[in-house]
């Protein structure tokens, strides 16, 4: 396990404070899951754009074709 030493604004760490007070957990808890979702969603994002340079609009189209045409359920609608 590694240690960092980390500098905020009194503002900032007031507020993380608070929030890790009422969670019931320690800031270094709060600080690990914050880093560890923010490198999830970069990651996440990563593999999205890498499967979209090998995506194709013709399977696309074909994936598309094999689908019902019918009206979709009162929950689905955008309207």
């Amino acid at each position: 396990m590694s240690t960092i030493s980390l500098r905020l604004p009194d503002s900032l760490h007031n507020k993380v404070r608070e929030l890790v007070k009422h969670d019931h957990i320690s800031i270094n808890q709060f600080a690990a899951t914050a880093i560890a979702e923010k490198l999830a969603a970069l990651e996440t994002e990563g593999y999205l754009q890498a499967r979209a340079a090998r995506g194709s609009r013709t399977r696309f189209g074909r994936a598309l074709a094999k689908a019902p045409d019918v009206e979709p359920v009162d929950i689905d609608r955008l309207d």
